[in-house]
């Protein structure tokens, strides 16, 4: 147990001051007394009954699955963020054979959530029924969206900006003298997909002087996973592709996985780029150059709306767009032909 001396030490005031705030005493101020609820916080220590915050209420939050690392990403700064608030974060995981969206959603509102926020769900697929959304806004519970766009929902939708991720991605590999540069991408319903299809094949224009039609020819569509980024590769690379922009690290580790079964290095022959940034590519063989989703950012902001809209404050029912950053590592060099 937590001693007064190492309160003391880890808050930056004196015993006397953690004893008055332990006890309630007058004379301390709001800040002093964060900084030595905090300290116990860090140190393990419980909070006495009296210094223990109420829960402003319950927040549902949303998220497809887990085994992508970039989804527990966001979910860790949600939960943060709604934990420096008060609020209570209810967080709802969908896998195979679990509960659906809609039935978590029924959940969460039989136990009075004061809010959802929604990430990567139905509102990202176009051919999804988004009247569940209505109904939501209907019964006045306010709700936030991230990675995805529905028109006509009056609601803060916060989005990575696809489209400028594949110019900067592509930019990167025509400068290193890559002239087949192929995609591997998901299923083109999925509203981040179809952006990352247009803004690659806007890329191809600008940066190698493609046509509309050449550009979309180097795009392989199969599923957001790493079997999937393999799938991909396997016919880019029968193309001749000599770098490959994945639709998410989980597809970029596919990606380096068949082209190596394919006899070929990356970077020496292929150059491969994802998307997300998620934890640990960083320590992948090669380190894993991608695409940056600038999680913390849009997560506290996703955040930060949805408690104005809980507290009656006007929001922006507008969509927010977030500039992803390309962060250099080893699996990109400049381009060998193969030919």
């Amino acid at each position: 147990m937590a001693t007064l001396s190492q309160i003391a030490v880890e808050a930056g005031v004196s015993e006397a001051t953690v004893s008055r705030v332990l006890n309630s005493k007058p004379g301390v101020s709001e800040g002093t007394r964060q900084s030595v609820i905090t300290a116990l916080d860090v140190l393990g220590y419980e909070r006495p009954t009296h210094l223990r915050q109420r829960s402003a209420g319950l927040v549902g939050l949303v998220v497809p699955e887990l085994e992508n690392p970039i989804f527990p990403a966001f979910a860790q700064v949600i939960e943060d963020a709604l934990a420096r608030r008060r609020f209570t974060p209810v967080l709802c995981t969908q896998s195979p054979g679990s509960l659906s969206e809609d039935e978590y959603v029924e959940s969460l509102l039989d136990h009075g959530v004061a809010g959802i926020i929604f990430v990567s769900g139905k509102h990202a697929d176009t051919r999804a029924d988004h009247e569940r959304y209505q109904s939501l806004l209907e019964r006045g519970l306010p709700v936030v969206f991230i990675n995805g766009y529905v028109d006509g929902v009056a609601a803060p939708f916060i989005s990575a900006d696809d489209r400028v991720a594949m110019d900067i991605a592509v930019a990167h590999l025509a400068h290193l003298g890559h002239r087949r540069i192929g995609l591997a991408i998901g299923p083109a319903r999925f509203m981040p997909s179809a952006r990352k299809h247009e803004g690659f094949v806007a890329a191809l224009e600008t940066h190698l002087g493609l046509s509309a039609t050449e550009a979309r020819s180097w795009i392989a569509e199969t599923i957001f996973s790493v079997e999937g980024g393999a799938a991909a590769t396997d016919q880019l690379l029968e193309q001749g592709a000599t770098a490959i922009v994945c639709g998410s690290d989980m597809m970029a580790i596919g990606a380096i996985r068949a082209a190596r079964a394919a006899g070929h290095g990356v970077p020496h022959d292929v150059s491969v780029v994802g998307f997300d940034d998620s934890p640990l590519v960083a320590f992948l063989d090669p380190p894993l150059t991608t695409v940056r989703q600038p999680v913390a950012q849009m997560g506290s902001t996703a955040v930060a709306a949805l408690a104005d809209a809980i507290s009656g404050d006007p929001v922006a029912s507008r969509e927010y767009l977030f500039a992803p950053e390309l962060v250099l590592r080893g699996s990109t060099g400049p381009a060998v032909d193969r030919a």
